[in-house]
């Protein structure tokens, strides 16, 4: 499923628990990745899932539950 590939390249990123990670989990408020963070997080993500994220689609991505959707919506 995609939501548990996300959660641990998000853990591995960030350096973090993977139970820590919800759907509704807030990239910069509750898991702490500040904007760098955010970036690799991005490329990372590209990398795995083979796809490109537009930055004007990477400025809306807030929770990790966007990029979930996101991946869904790129047939992923």
């Amino acid at each position: 499923m995609v939501f548990e590939k996300v959660r641990t390249i998000i853990a591995e990123e960030l350096g973090i628990e993977e139970d820590t990670i919800q759907l509704d989990s807030d990239l910069a408020e509750d898991l702490g990745a500040d904007s760098l963070d955010a970036i690799e997080l991005i490329m990372e993500v590209e990398s795995q899932f083979d796809v490109e994220i537009a930055d004007s689609e990477a400025t809306k991505i807030k929770l990790v539950s966007d990029i979930v959707k996101y991946l869904e919506s790129q047939g992923k």
